[in-house]
């Protein structure tokens, strides 16, 4: 059904292929348009988006109000609602 077809980076001007697995995953997910530039530009452009660096993820000590753990959860807790450690979150799911 699909073929493997030559595309032409808009970056760096060199050609690059689009296989026909990558068109099938591209079809798949809804993706309407071919890629515009090829792996390396793709890769070079992610990296420099936030100048390069991942973000870290800010961490808020809380205590479980299951068990009374000290843990650490990625959002700033607030009194009106209970935060629970990994374990005791993953027993109430």
């Amino acid at each position: 059904m699909f073929q493997d077809k030559t595309l032409v980076c808009k970056d760096c001007g060199q050609e690059f292929v689009f296989t026909a697995g990558e068109q099938e995953f591209y079809a798949e997910k809804g993706f309407q348009n071919e890629p515009a530039r090829c792996k390396d530009c793709r890769s070079a452009r992610k990296a420099s988006m936030n100048g390069g660096a991942r973000r870290e993820r800010v961490m808020y000590d809380a205590v479980c109000a299951e068990c009374g753990k000290e843990t650490q959860v990625p959002f700033k807790p607030t009194n009106d609602r209970p935060v629970y450690c990994k374990e005791c979150f993953d027993a109430r799911r």
